[in-house]
């Protein structure tokens, strides 16, 4: 069977929900038995999401091979349940870069090299690569940006161009916004009107049109749409605001979306089975009890706003440890800077749980150090991920072991007591400035020793063992525990629960039950393998402490 190809493009505005969209299609022709695999494709010149700011482009997804792809990648794992890779996320870095490379390898045999078709047989080429190597029935293609932009204008022309080849084995569906101003009380189709016009002089006549909006648009809007934009009524798709973005596969289904993509790509319908998954949504639904949980993180703020996106993969974690646990997390944001800020202060005061998660450089390090001493100090369940775990290091080692003037080469490299220090095989990446896809990244093994909250943790809920005691976990860092003091700090409390496999390389730090009911740092980030219907176990644990200090 020739393999087919489902694009999913945006309009009007960025930040649409394209991913979820095109999760959502996946997932339900997953579920009626197809092999899919996603591909997305990001507008920049960046190689990958690695460098990128998070204020600017949101949490950077971290993949098991090490791919630092965009957010989306941990959308489709979540509604996939699969682990997805490079071969996953193109960006257009990459793409330039190989065409480049090919030119200065006369692979193109003296060919003026250009845009069409060189660049687009490029992208063409990468997608079906996807295909190939996952064996794919389906590929999802999200094209990155909203129709119009100048950047993404070369992955529109090879869909189209593979639309124009391959014909009944390509559908493009267009996810478009009508705004709802407030002045009119109605929806506004103008927009979309525009957008699709905007497609068509591009030669892509969408076949669906998916239309995010507050609330779900009637018959009249939908025929004004079909009649505007060259389709049929039925292929307008509803694709309202939702309470959780894990109800939208059940709004599509509604609308039989995925038995009319499989129509189109001329493919057998097969049985489809949403039991476990309209089971998991009912039962979000049915969720009263909420606890409180501190961020303590640096990358909130965008001039006069708050983003969720920097720390995305940790909200997400936090909610599917939650949900199984039968409660709502109410999670209130922290800005490092401003811990001191009375308001802050009591916030701090009254959460049941404070989490300081990944981080880079200096700002707000000590702010950090001040929320985890809180912590430690008032017996508030604590989870430190990465950034979060180094920097409790060096506030046990100032307050508890007496090494005051203690602190991490990363925000103090002259430090006379670097607790935290440069991985020695990162000293000569950082002096070359070869940052870019050089930190320790992927999955690395961890060693978990018995007995220990860590340990139980993964015991208790489930946790997927490599073999006895060891786990998988992912990473992405430069800096790790300096094992010169390791000696030092266990002797005043400090708990090493885990060490990664070969390296031996601090992985895990906790304080024992006795002096704390839930203290733990972890070098690794297990929010980038959380999962909707397999929570992280430590996530997991973390819920169960925030539980047990909600009761007291």
């Amino acid at each position: 069977m020739p393999q087919k190809f489902i694009f999913v493009s945006g309009g009007v505005l960025s930040g649409l929900g394209k991913g979820v969209t095109a999760a959502s299609i996946a997932f339900l022709l997953q579920q009626r038995g197809y092999k899919v695999t996603p591909v997305k494709c990001e507008n920049y010149i960046n190689l990958d999401s690695g460098l990128i700011n998070p204020i600017e482009h949101g949490d950077p997804f971290l993949c098991e091979d090490g791919t630092e792809a965009d957010m989306d990648m941990g959308t489709y794992e979540k509604f996939l349940n699969k682990n997805v890779g490079k071969h996953n996320f193109i960006t257009m870095g990459q793409i330039y870069q190989s065409v480049i490379r090919k030119e200065r390898e006369f692979k193109y045999e003296g060919e003026d090299v250009e845009a069409v078709p060189h660049v687009t047989e490029e992208i063409i080429s990468r997608i079906k690569e996807a295909g190939r190597i996952e064996k794919a029935d389906v590929v999802v293609v999200e094209l990155g940006g909203t129709a119009g932009e100048y950047q993404n204008a070369l992955y529109y022309e090879a869909s189209r161009i593979m639309k124009l080849v391959h014909k009944d084995t390509v559908v493009h569906a267009h996810v478009s916004y009508l705004p709802t101003p407030s002045h009119l009380g109605e929806p506004k189709t103008k927009p979309t009107q525009l957008s699709v016009r905007y497609l068509n002089s591009m030669g892509i006549q969408p076949d669906f049109i998916l239309c995010r909006s507050e609330k779900i648009l009637d018959k009249r809007r939908r025929q004004r749409l079909a009649m505007f934009c060259n389709v049929e009524t039925e292929e307008v798709i509803n694709n309202p605001d939702e309470k959780t973005i894990y109800r939208v596969p059940l709004t599509f289904r509604d609308q039989d979306l995925d038995v009319k993509i499989l129509q189109k790509l001329g493919l057998p319908l097969r049985t489809l089975n949403l039991k476990k998954w309209e089971n998991f949504i009912k039962g979000l639904e049915e969720i009263k009890t909420e606890i409180r949980v501190a961020i303590v993180g640096k990358y909130f703020s965008t001039g006069d706003y708050q983003l969720r996106d920097s720390y995305a993969a940790l909200f997400d974690a936090l909610d599917h440890a939650a949900w199984n646990s039968k409660v709502k997390v109410r999670s209130f944001w922290i800005n490092a800077e401003e811990v001191d800020d009375p308001r802050n202060q009591k916030i701090l005061h009254n959460v049941e749980g404070i989490i300081v998660p990944i981080g880079w450089g200096e700002r707000g390090v000590e702010g950090m150090i001040k929320a985890i001493k809180f912590a430690r100090e008032n017996k508030i369940p604590y989870l430190g991920l990465c950034y979060g775990m180094q920097l409790a290091v060096v506030e046990f080692a100032r307050n508890v072991a007496g090494l005051k003037n203690a602190n991490t080469e990363e925000a103090n490299p002259k430090t006379v007591d670097p607790v935290i220090y440069t991985n020695p095989k990162q000293e000569e990446n950082i002096k070359l400035r070869a940052y870019g896809g050089t930190m320790r990244l992927g999955k690395w093994e961890c060693r978990v020793v018995p007995g220990t909250l860590s340990s139980e943790a993964y015991q208790k809920y489930n946790g997927q063992f490599v073999e006895k005691n060891v786990v998988s976990e992912r990473h992405r860092h430069r800096y790790e525990f300096n094992d010169k003091y390791a000696k030092l700090l266990t002797e005043k409390g400090l708990v090493i629960s885990g060490r990664s496999v070969p390296e031996n390389l601090v992985e895990i730090i906790e304080l024992p039950r006795i002096s704390h009911p839930f203290f733990v740092g972890t070098q690794f980030h297990p929010e980038y393998k959380s999962r909707p219907l397999s929570p992280h176990p430590l996530f997991m644990s973390f819920i169960n402490a925030c539980l047990i200090k909600n009761s007291t």
